[in-house]
This record gives structure tokens, C-alpha cells and sequence, in this order.
């Protein structure tokens, strides 16, 4: 499982692709952060904070994450080489695995310069210090999982088409939903007495409620059953190929 994950690695950083990811993320939040004159602009605020890192942050990766996974499965099966990958004595979940930490660690990749971003605001503010650290690192925090969870969503729409455009449009329209689609539902008040269940469903709520600082058991038990049900979801594709 190390060997795949390391050629899973290897093969994101000896190609474009895992570059193009880093770098488009960084360059659209630094204008966003430093040089438009919008809301999130840090040195128009007129307080120390990064918030606008992760408002804006999901939906960079909204297209980002389906750029990196779009390729996992579905290049493995127009080249053909997906048979000869699951001959080999690993697990369908150890393989599933590899690509989805491979998938993620690019994603730490993009994440860590951003942490520049909390030095800087840090060293700068008035007096030194003043930036709610608890809130930044709960974001962090939250971003991760929230990454996590793309991640494993566009593991699994890779696994079910050869097509790495259609495993893409489909990946960005799913991550979409869940990020935002619950939250759309909830606030047209259709469900009545379950409209909060129904917002529950959605990622932004979870995602939200970590960026206030407070770790809570039930958002990480919810990004941690999304994650396990779509990697579940794509070994039972893997496994539908041998019916």
C-alpha cells in the first residue's frame, strides 16, 4: 500500500497537473486575500483575522479536488492497467486508500504555504498576536475534513466512468450539492419540523460550525461517515467489475 501511495504521489508532482493545483490555489486566495478590493481583503479590514481564507477556500477546491481525483480510476480504466492494479496482492480498500491519501497530501501541499497567511497576520496585528487562534485552527481544521470529504467523492465518481472530463463535471456537480444543496433546501422551509435535518445533510453546516473554534464530536463523526461511505461506495463499484 506505501509502494502505491508513494507512485500516486510521484506521479501528481511528475506531471503538471499537481503543480497547476498548488499553484492556481495559492495565486486565487493571495488576490483575494491581498489585492482585490473586496470583502475579504485582509489589509482593508481594518482587523487581524484570515477568515476570508476559508470562506472562499471551499470554493476553490469545489473545482481543484475533481481536477486532482478526475484521473484516479477512470485514467486506470481507459488505459487498461485497472485489471492489472487489482491483480496485484493488495486489497480493493488498500488501493483505494493509497489514492485517497495521495489525493489528500497534494491538498496539504496547497493548504501549508497558506499558514504564511496566519504569521503574517499574527506579527502585524495591533498589538502582536491579536488573531483568534482557536477559530483559525478550528477552520484549518474543518477545511481538512472538508477537503477529505471531496476527496473521497471524486475517488468514487472517478471509479464508476473511464472518462476523466465526465468523472470532473460530475465530481464538481456532487461536491456542489453536498456543500451547498442541503443548505439550499433547507432555507425554502419544504420539510417543516426535519428542515433542520435535511441542512444537517449538507457540509457547510458542519464546516461552519468548525470554523467557530469548536471541535464537535458530531460534525467529525459527519465527515468521517461521508468519507467512509463514499470510499465504501467505490470499492463496491471496484467489486461490481468482477460480476
Amino acid at each position: 500500500m506505501l509502494t502505491l501511495y508513494k507512485k500516486e504521489i510521484s506521479l501528481f508532482l511528475s506531471s503538471l497537473i499537481g503543480y497547476i493545483v498548488i499553484i492556481v490555489f495559492l495565486l486565487i486566495n493571495s488576490l483575494f486575500l491581498w489585492v482585490f478590493p473586496v470583502d475579504s481583503n485582509i489589509l482593508s479590514q481594518g482587523y487581524a483575522t484570515i477568515e476570508g481564507l476559508f470562506i472562499q477556500a471551499p470554493f476553490v477546491f469545489l473545482f481543484l479536488i475533481p481536477a486532482i481525483t478526475m484521473r484516479s480510476f477512470s485514467e486506470e480504466k481507459r488505459s487498461g492497467t485497472l485489471e492489472l492494479l487489482l491483480t496485484k496482492p493488495l486489497t480493493d480498500m488498500q488501493i483505494i486508500s493509497s489514492k485517497f491519501l495521495s489525493g489528500l497530501t497534494l491538498v496539504v501541499f496547497s493548504l501549508l504555504p497558506t499558514l504564511i497567511y496566519v504569521v503574517f497576520v499574527y506579527l502585524y496585528g495591533s498589538p502582536v498576536g491579536n488573531i483568534d487562534m482557536g477559530g483559525t485552527w478550528g477552520s484549518y481544521i474543518g477545511l481538512l475534513f472538508l477537503a477529505s470529504a471531496f476527496v473521497a467523492i471524486g475517488i468514487f465518481v472517478s471509479s464508476i466512468t473511464d472518462n476523466q472530463i465526465v468523472s470532473f463535471i460530475v465530481s464538481v456537480f456532487l461536491c456542489g450539492f453536498i456543500l451547498l444543496g442541503f443548505e439550499f433546501l433547507y432555507t425554502l422551509n419544504l420539510f417543516g419540523p426535519i428542515d433542520l435535518f435535511i441542512k444537517s445533510l449538507g457540509i457547510q453546516a458542519h464546516y461552519v460550525s468548525m470554523s467557530r473554534g469548536v471541535i464537535d464530536s458530531r460534525d467529525v463523526m459527519y465527515f468521517l461517515s461521508l468519507i467512509i461511505l463514499f470510499l465504501l461506495m467505490t470499492k463496491t463499484s471496484l467489486e461490481s467489475r468482477k460480476w
